[in-house]
């Protein structure tokens, strides 16, 4: 769903308008509200989270947010999950984690919804690569395939038992095959 603003407005003005849920994004002077995840999507989000912060969480190399609001670049993106190497976590002067993320995330995972289309969704992971983070994927449960959009903006397909490319760092091997098996209970 798309609101358009009687005028346009700017990022700092969408940052103050109150939260919507599902969350809302600003991108290209468009306002959008995200897709409402269903049971795939969310299967896949909690499993990939909780995979990763099982690796990396505990050795402070990173850590993975669900549905975590980014801000840079004149947008903000609200990816499914958002993976920031543990010194690139905001933090406040006490030392607790901040609320507001103005930094690109270092790995950026999307999921594909039913509704959504694919330009959308990749345009996301391109701008992400674009302003620094070093992966991107997106997820297409339909076709079990999943794009992987490197540092430099190349874009793959991994499929069936590829081995899918993570953060520097994590020790994770994880193959498409793998990541849709969660989708059996």
């Amino acid at each position: 769903m798309t609101v358009t603003a009687i005028r346009p407005i700017t990022i700092d003005e969408f940052l103050q308008l109150p939260e919507t849920k599902p969350a809302s994004e600003f991108i290209n002077g468009q306002i959008t509200q995200k897709t409402m995840p269903q049971g795939e999507h969310s299967q896949l989000q909690i499993d990939l989270c909780e995979t990763i912060n099982q690796i990396a969480k505990p050795q402070k190399i990173a850590k993975a947010f669900p549905e975590l609001r980014c801000v840079f670049g004149g947008l903000a993106i609200v990816p499914e999950i958002a993976i920031f190497r543990w010194e690139r976590i905001p933090r406040l002067p006490s030392g607790r984690i901040a609320n507001r993320f103005e930094i690109y995330p270092d790995w950026a995972i999307e999921i594909l919804s039913p509704d959504q289309k694919y330009k959308q969704v990749l345009g996301k992971l391109l701008h992400c690569a674009e302003h620094g983070s070093e992966l991107g994927w997106l997820l297409d449960a339909e076709d079990e395939s999943i794009l992987v959009v490197d540092s430099d903006r190349r874009v793959k397909e991994f499929t069936y038992s590829d081995r899918l490319p993570v953060l520097t760092g994590i020790d994770l091997e994880l193959t498409v095959e793998q990541v849709f098996s969660w989708l059996s209970l």
